[in-house]
Order: C-alpha cells, then structure tokens, then sequence
C-alpha cells in the first residue's frame, strides 16, 4: 500500500475519503484510532493508504486538495 495523503484536519480528511469515494478508489485510514490514546489533540496525522496500482488514480482525484 502507498500513502498518498496525511492530514491532522479532520474536515480535509472527510473531503479526501469523499473525493476516492466518487472515483471508486478503494482506500485505508491508518492511525484513525491512535485518538484514543493522543485524547483528540491531533497530534498524529491520519494517512491515506491506497493500493499501489490505484495511487496515480488516487493522486489525480485529489489533485486540488492541499496537503497537510
């Protein structure tokens, strides 16, 4: 699996799984429930994990979101 987007910003991490979703991307949150250990100060980002066959179509779809 490769990454291809990490976020502390829930809202933009909402916008990203929305936007594969609309592409028919099959994707992974890792580190989604690290919260329960941090206590919500999003200290640890949230990663976007896709298969690596689909990361340059996963790329494309979130081409106009911005990192970080």
């Amino acid at each position: 699996m490769k990454e291809i987007f990490r976020t502390n910003d829930p809202v933009k991490l909402s916008y990203v799984e929305h936007l594969l979703q609309e592409a028919g991307i099959d994707y992974f949150i890792a580190d989604q429930h690290i919260s329960a250990v941090e206590g919500n100060i999003g200290a640890f980002p949230r990663r976007v994990m896709v298969r690596d066959d689909l990361a340059a179509s996963a790329q494309r779809a979130l081409s106009e979101v911005e990192p970080g």
